[in-house]
């Protein structure tokens, strides 16, 4: 097959694009009519509080105007995507506009844009019917891990969830922009003085917010308004974001594989590489993103799985292409700048590999994507023109999710041998994963050569350019899918073709499923006892999706989510410090949630010095502790009188034992220092 019929299939071939319906005739009448119900539309959802459809309403009306992919699941992955880029691209007028994220002119300008492009182009609208049996390993990934994912919040009340949503600092900080972008109607760094209220500057500024961004505008329509309502609900809803984005990159990962495969991964070999990629993210340690708060590392990756896989195979017109380059730029780059430098090495490859195709009308095309670029990059070159240190933040350190090493590598080791046979290396799409594997390998050893060269050892921010690896290696395997024989057509009936191709590929995603995601399909494990047998768990149920599944990811803070919520803000929307215990890190969780809840995280700035004042909780009992207990009283004193001193106005001091709050008012009154404390004991487990 020629790189040609490879990466351009004709019309009711599989897996390409269904024949485009003939051109309309340009009407005015026809605009006129299209403007009119963008804005009927969203009108009538917006007075019924159902401004939610519009979502779907937008991803199918740009689905009907593009002509990529010749089956529905296709059509509707790369519409959503380019929606998310429009909406990041033109959030930037939302941010200054009077009407803010508001979803009636939102969604009917986006309407309004999609029926103009749809006018000029002159096409039918159109969506391909068509499915394919391996949309069922898509869909399905995203249901298995949504299913395992939500499993530990079902059933429970909105505070007792806060235990999940609070379960790193990383996704305090997250939701304090989603928050901010919520209260200031558009992206922060464009309202800087407003957003220093519900975060810590300079996040403000330097911080890619296109996941909060994002997150915010849909959560605007799911609530018909843009009052996000109590600070706890909302906490509730992100996380649900959060969840759903995570089952949305397991599933795109599966469909990018497909993707690459192009038409002639069909059968039981698509479904082998489906569930390959599948059964990897089912067992593997990337489901530990949730737990970290790694959101935006989520929906970066995410976008980045998609934009790379659209762009390794271009099955599209010119004008597609440019329109899917520019929403791959904007929306990796605007919600994780790390990511932008791959997918700018993608794109630049498919420009040099695909020359003769883009030819004609370069120069247009190079214009559209350089523009796509600045556009992509403007939120980066300001926070690196005011506030952000790039060699100081790309050493940081912190907690980090390691991707796993040996599948990192064997997925680059057989995307390289794949791309490298002559049957691979004469496609355009073996060439570009050629390049891009190459590429990504010697970004990441470079990075890590600096990061050893510099602090002496790999930190958070390689292994984050690892995860994106890992990413590029499993949709790397569509290509190795190639490699795999289809074996002889089956003879017989129409049906009975069918039936035996239902059945080889069923066959190969339980085998994939077998082979790299530890399920064994209710056998038992081991070589001992047939009792040890039945209680030996397999490598699927060690996984960390199944530890978080069983409430292995729950925090600490469940007692005092509930004192907060229930209890100890009410009436109190100044600055709230919450000393529920002898523990410093617990203490400056339950001020940040405190914090969160009246919407006032920029007062973090300040009180992060409770990180290190270990006192609220009783005092000890034995005399050693108890001498033990003062130096630690002490010591906290100091770091609590700093956080006061530098704090925006007089707080209210939740303390969890009467003894300590007691004792804390005298020596603060005895200090001259403004505050209420309150004995505020934590509700019992």
């Amino acid at each position: 097959m020629t790189s040609r019929n490879a990466e351009n299939p004709q019309a009711g071939r599989p897996g390409g694009p269904a024949a485009a319906p003939a051109p309309v005739q340009r009407r005015w009448p026809v605009l006129a009519a299209a403007v009119g119900l963008s804005w009927a539309l969203p009108l009538l959802l917006d007075t019924l509080s159902l401004d939610v459809v519009l979502i779907p309403v937008l991803v199918l009306a740009i689905g009907s105007l593009i002509r990529v992919g010749g089956g529905l699941l296709d059509r509707l992955v790369v519409s959503a995507f380019i929606l998310c880029g429009a909406v990041m691209a033109f959030g930037l007028l939302f941010s200054v506009w009077p009407w803010g994220l508001a979803p009636v002119p939102g969604a009917g300008f986006l309407l309004t844009v999609v029926s103009v492009c749809g006018w000029l182009s002159g096409r039918r609208p159109h969506i391909p019917l068509r499915l394919r049996g391996t949309d069922a390993l898509v869909l399905g990934t995203f249901a298995v891990v949504w299913h395992y994912m939500h499993h530990p919040l079902a059933g429970k009340s909105i505070t007792e969830r806060l235990a999940f949503f609070v379960t790193s600092e990383d996704r305090m900080g997250h939701f304090s922009y989603f928050d901010g972008i919520h209260h200031v109607g558009g992206y922060n760094f464009l309202h800087q003085e407003a957003a220093r209220t519900f975060m810590m500057t300079p996040s403000e500024a330097v911080y890619p917010q296109g996941t909060h961004f994002l997150l915010a505008w849909i959560d605007v329509f799911v609530k018909s308004s843009t009052d996000g309502g109590p600070a706890a609900e909302m906490m509730n809803r992100y996380l649900l974001y959060v969840i759903g984005a995570y089952a949305l990159l397991c599933a795109v990962l599966v469909w990018a594989a497909r993707w690459i495969g192009g038409p002639r991964l069909r059968g039981w070999r698509a479904a082998a590489v489906c569930a390959t990629v599948m059964a990897v993210m089912l067992i593997g340690s990337l489901s530990t993103l949730v737990e970290r708060g790694f959101d935006s590392e989520i929906v970066g990756l995410l976008f980045l799985a998609v934009g790379l896989a659209l762009l390794v195979r271009p099955a599209m017109g010119r004008a597609e292409f440019a329109l899917v380059a520019v929403a791959g730029l904007v929306t990796v780059t605007f919600v994780y700048n790390l990511y932008g430098a791959l997918l700018g090495l993608g794109l630049a490859t498919v420009l040099v590999v695909h020359r003769r195709r883009f030819a004609p009308r370069r120069g247009l095309l190079l214009t559209v994507l350089a523009g796509g670029t600045l556009l992509a990059g403007l939120p980066s070159i300001f926070s690196v023109l005011t506030k952000l240190d790039v060699s100081k933040t790309s050493n940081l350190a912190g907690p980090m999710v390691v991707p796993d090493r040996a599948v990192l590598i064997g997925c680059a080791l057989a995307a390289l041998l794949a791309a490298s046979l002559r049957a691979n290396r004469r496609t355009a799409t073996g060439q570009v994963v050629l390049v891009l594997v190459l590429g990504a390998m010697a970004m990441l050893t470079l990075f890590g050569v600096y990061q050893t060269k510099t602090i002496g050892y790999l930190s958070y921010y390689f292994e984050k350019l690892a995860a994106a690896g890992l990413v590029i290696g499993l949709i790397s395997l569509g290509l190795v899918g190639l490699l795999l024989t289809p074996g002889q057509q089956a003879q017989g009936s129409p049906r009975r073709r069918r039936a035996e191709r239902l059945l080889q590929s069923g066959l190969a995603a339980v085998t994939a499923l077998a082979l790299f995601g530890g399920v064994q399909f209710g056998l038992p494990s081991g070589w001992t006892s047939f009792a040890d047998r039945l209680n030996t768990t397999s490598a699927f149920h060690e996984s960390p999706m199944i530890k978080w599944a069983k409430g292995g990811g729950r925090s600490d803070m469940g007692p005092p989510a509930r004192a907060l919520v229930d209890r100890d803000l009410k009436d109190r929307p100044g600055p709230v410090i919450a000393l529920y215990a002898n523990d410093s890190y617990l203490n400056l969780k339950s001020t940040f949630l405190a914090a969160l809840l009246n919407h006032r995280a920029g007062d973090m700035v300040a009180l992060y010095e409770i990180f290190y004042v270990q006192m609220g909780g009783p005092p000890a009992a034995k005399d050693a502790q108890k001498r033990e207990f003062a130096s630690l009283y002490d010591t906290s004193l100091v770091h609590l009188k700093k956080a006061l001193a530098e704090g925006p106005a007089a707080p209210t001091i939740l303390v969890g034992d009467r003894t300590v709050a007691d004792r804390l008012t005298k020596d603060l009154a005895k200090a001259g220092i403004a505050a209420t404390v309150v004995h505020a004991p934590l509700p019992p487990h």
